[in-house]
């Protein structure tokens, strides 16, 4: 594959004639407006909120040094004002009356086009279209005042569900190579697929299908694995014998039309700057927000999380007039990567995992904020390196569950790549939300996934990111320093080898600890399928004999537990039994007894040993709960919420 690197060095040139010299937002077409939304409700003394359905137009100026690490920027179709442009859909919650409002921008990166940030910090059930009370959830970020913008950056999420979209231009005449991967979890036979691109060539003789059981296991192409080409975009595989619903089909074929992915960062980019500073948009049209917003934070769970990585890194986060986007971060769930979005047949919504997508770019060094140097291929680089040069790092408080550093390479943001513990700048936080899967709802039960081996793990992360976005919207507001940093490291034998011996995981019957994990490599990328090399050091939490990991956030359940939650599932029988289960967690709940404990062999002591008296362990959790809220890692509004629901 050949394959477009991200460059990093802002190519300095002067621009011609017909080239405009700033990127902006052309148009800004208010397509709806709702107010009050969610169907009247009040927010304490901030009261109603408006919902505006908006479009934005934007255009970019290819030759613009801000605008040059775009890949394929310079092949891009290109409009009568020598602009690339593209078209993004947007989402503004706002406070009904203007004056309200905390004069704060909170702009939530969509995850493949959807809203994620009401399930997080309102409790709120996952939902696209906010129009009922209930959407709101428990109505946090708008009894703050805050101003929530969503917009559309990924070019190939589909306009279904009502998810944001956003429609990059398509580079013409060319051609490549582009490799597709499917782990379809069914036996339906034969299995159909989308391609991310279409196909240039349909002849199946021409692309090469290629069949293995666990990404370790060599590649191969049995006589009864076929492939078909049922259009460009639409392709059925025959199954051959002998492997399972979890098994890994890769196919490499010629591709065309890839789409300028990385025009994505700009769109973030020129339409919070748009709504931030601008009077209005370039015909005209009045700017809805015009001199109302002081401060502006990002936040991005997961994927999106993974994006503000790279926006970081590729250096969006200076607008084009050189003033920051955004003066706080908040990636959520992101682990050590970025994403597979700024490269030539990109596919935005690949993650490498220890299952899948193991050797898809996007999430190689640099792994952390810092600068360093790579010990294994002598890069020096950092995810602030451009921010540093320009002058404008964000204050940053990153979030991480205890998967993220079994999927996510986690350890790396906190080690360089020989394994020794870094110091982070002063402008950045880290914090381990201990025992928590990667993402939960407020109101989840544990329960089976239908590819997973155990009961999954419902802790929710929503009382702890609540406290800290009011911990960093105070530092980017009034300068008040954050918590302090709350991570796993070496040097403190809180990050460990993954091995049973050095985490300390108790024994559970019916469980084994296997150390499980993405194990990172350096990849060379010029050959298709790219080949791994050199790998990574990495660690995971270290745990006590309850299996709670020893550093980090605890959750006041935590403190007086009924079982043993881990971010780590594994897959069952049938679906590549023994590979990591995606993003899922688990939960091992205590014996009732000695006696029961005793006779399963289970070395966690029993709910009666630990809490012999009625309201034992509701005094346990209040005084955890209150412990947090001193640490500023807990609202006092949240205690109450452990208490009730012991």
């Amino acid at each position: 594959m050949k394959r477009i690197l991200q460059g990093l060095v802002f190519a300095i040139g002067i621009l011609d004639s017909s080239q405009a010299v700033d990127a902006k937002v052309i148009k800004f077409e208010i397509l709806r407006t709702e107010s009050p939304a969610f169907e009247g409700r009040v927010f304490a003394s901030v009261g109603t909120y408006d919902r505006i359905i908006a479009r934005a137009t934007i255009g970019v100026a290819p030759r613009d040094p801000h605008n040059s690490v775009i890949v394929d920027i310079d092949r891009a179709p290109r409009s009568a004002q020598g602009l690339v442009e593209a078209v993004s859909d947007v989402e503004i919650l706002r406070p009904t009356i203007a004056a309200n409002a905390n004069r704060r921008l909170f702009y939530e990166v969509a995850n493949r086009g959807n809203k994620a940030g009401l399930a997080l910090f309102n409790d709120a059930a996952v939902n696209n279209d906010l129009t009922k009370v209930a959407d709101a959830g428990n109505g946090f970020l708008m009894s703050r005042g805050y101003t929530i913008v969503w917009s559309g950056w990924q070019g190939d999420t589909a306009a279904v569900s009502g998810r944001l979209t956003f429609s990059p231009p398509i580079v013409p005449q060319i051609t490549g190579l582009a490799r597709e991967e499917f782990i379809f979890d069914h036996l339906e036979d034969p299995a159909l697929a989308t391609l991310s691109y279409p196909a240039a060539d349909l002849d199946p003789a021409h692309a090469k299908i290629t069949v293995r059981e666990r990404e370790s296991d060599p590649r191969t192409a049995p006589n009864d694995l076929s492939l078909r080409f049922d259009s460009p975009n639409r392709i059925a595989i025959r199954r051959p014998a002998g492997f399972d619903a979890g098994a890994i089909y890769e196919l490499i074929y010629l591709a065309k039309d890839p789409k300028v992915m990385g025009l994505g960062f700009a769109a973030t980019r020129d339409i919070v700057s748009f709504l931030r500073h601008q009077k209005a948009d370039a015909e005209g049209t009045a700017n809805l927000l015009a001199g109302q917003i002081d401060r502006a934070i990002a936040f991005g769970v997961s994927q999106s999380g993974r994006y503000l990585h790279d926006f970081l890194y590729l250096g969006f986060n200076t607008d084009e007039e050189g003033r920051a986007v955004f003066e706080g971060l908040m990636p959520h769930v992101a682990g050590g990567k970025k994403t597979f979005t700024n490269y030539r047949f990109s596919q935005p919504g690949r993650s490498p995992y220890q299952h899948a997508d193991t050797v898809y770019p996007g999430s190689e060094f640099p792994f952390t904020y810092p600068v360093t140097t790579d010990a294994l291929t002598g890069r020096t680089d950092g995810l602030l390196a451009q921010c540093l040069a320009a002058g404008n790092c964000p204050k940053t408080i990153k979030t991480d569950s205890e998967i993220e550093f079994y999927q996510q390479r986690a350890s790396l943001v906190a080690t360089d790549t020989q394994g020794n513990d870094l110091a982070m700048p002063d402008n950045v936080r880290l914090f381990l939300i201990s025992n928590l899967q990667h993402f939960a709802l407020a109101n989840d039960r544990s329960a089976l996934a239908r590819t997973c081996m155990f009961p999954t793990n419902p802790l929710h992360a929503g009382p702890p990111a609540r406290a800290l976005l009011v911990a960093l919207d105070a530092w980017i507001t009034d300068g008040i320093l954050p918590p302090p940093s709350r991570y796993p490291s070496r040097s403190d034998g809180t990050l460990v080898p993954p091995t049973a011996e050095a985490v300390g995981f108790p024994q559970i019957p019916g469980v084994r600890y296997s150390g499980q994990l993405t194990r990172p490599t350096v990849i060379d990328f010029d050959v298709m399928p790219p080949v791994k090399g050199a790998a990574y050091p990495v660690f995971v939490p270290k745990t006590d004999a309850d299996g709670r990991n020893i550093a980090g956030v605890r959750l006041p359940t935590l403190e007086a537990p009924i079982a043993t939650h881990t971010g780590w599932n594994f897959r069952k029988a049938g679906f590549a039994e023994g590979e990591l289960c995606e993003n899922y967690g688990s939960m091992f709940p205590f014996a009732a007894t000695r006696e029961e404990r005793l006779k399963n062999n289970d070395t966690r002591l029993s709910l009666a040993e630990r809490y012999p008296k009625q309201g034992d362990r509701a005094a346990a959790v209040s005084k955890a709960a209150k412990q947090l809220v001193q640490d500023r890692l807990l609202l006092e509004q949240d205690v109450e919420l452990f208490i009730a629901n012991i």
